[in-house]
């Protein structure tokens, strides 16, 4: 949770997620990766050097790797990419195997490619077929879901909305991130709560990562 301000306005932190960390055995430093969409994130986008932000974390629960799970696959709907080059980085690290789809609105919006951690098998969508694949990401799902053990995906509700509709997904650990207002992140507001078919749930303290198949995305996203 980060403020975004010098005192009180606005008065919320933003919620972002651990983009990057830096290399161990002493990690010091982290990334952000967010969109400039408001006050907050214009504020925190003209930052520079040496500044000092007032951050709260990490809270809350992220992606988890089963112990049994070798081929992952990642997808990532535009900004959806922010957490999944983390969970990319550990994941290369302990020697699985990591495909990711990578999609966006168009060219200009896609997430560096040379940025990405070495050995990840990459595959690209545009849904203006600027680059890449021409679509979205979940058109390539049927194809390439059969030889995962477990996929991961940060995007949109209309993304997992669609993965929800897919047959070859049935079965499936798909662990997905939610983006939702939070207000104190630290589940004392109780402003991110959800129904879920596991009962109510605090984004922000039970996830915001959550099995895809427990989410009632009609009560989250009215």
């Amino acid at each position: 949770m980060v403020r975004c301000g010098e005192s009180l306005d606005p008065l919320l932190r933003r919620p972002l997620s651990i983009h990057r960390l830096a290399p161990s055995p002493s990690p010091t430093q982290l990334a952000l990766l967010f969109s400039v969409v408001g006050r907050g994130t214009q504020w925190l986008a003209h930052r520079k050097e040496g500044e000092m932000l007032d951050l709260l974390g990490p809270l809350g629960n992220g992606f988890s790797i089963h112990a049994k799970s070798q081929n992952l696959l990642l997808v990532a709907g535009g900004m959806g990419i922010a957490p999944l080059v983390f969970l990319a980085e550990r994941a290369i690290a302990e020697g699985r195997s990591v495909t990711l789809i990578l999609g966006a609105e168009t060219k200009a919006k896609l997430y560096p490619k040379d940025l990405l951690p070495a050995g990840v098998e990459t595959i690209i969508t545009t849904e203006d077929g600027s680059h890449g694949r021409k679509g979205m990401v979940t058109e390539l799902l049927p194809d390439l879901a059969g030889h995962a053990d477990q996929l991961f995906a940060c995007g949109p509700a209309s993304m997992y909305r669609a993965m929800m509709d897919l047959k070859e997904l049935k079965g499936k650990s798909i662990q997905v991130s939610l983006e939702v207002r939070m207000g104190c992140g630290l589940g004392a507001c109780l402003g991110c709560g959800m129904e879920t078919k596991r009962g109510f749930k605090l984004v922000c303290k039970d996830g915001p990562v959550f099995e895809l198949e427990d989410v009632i995305l009609e009560k989250l996203y009215l």
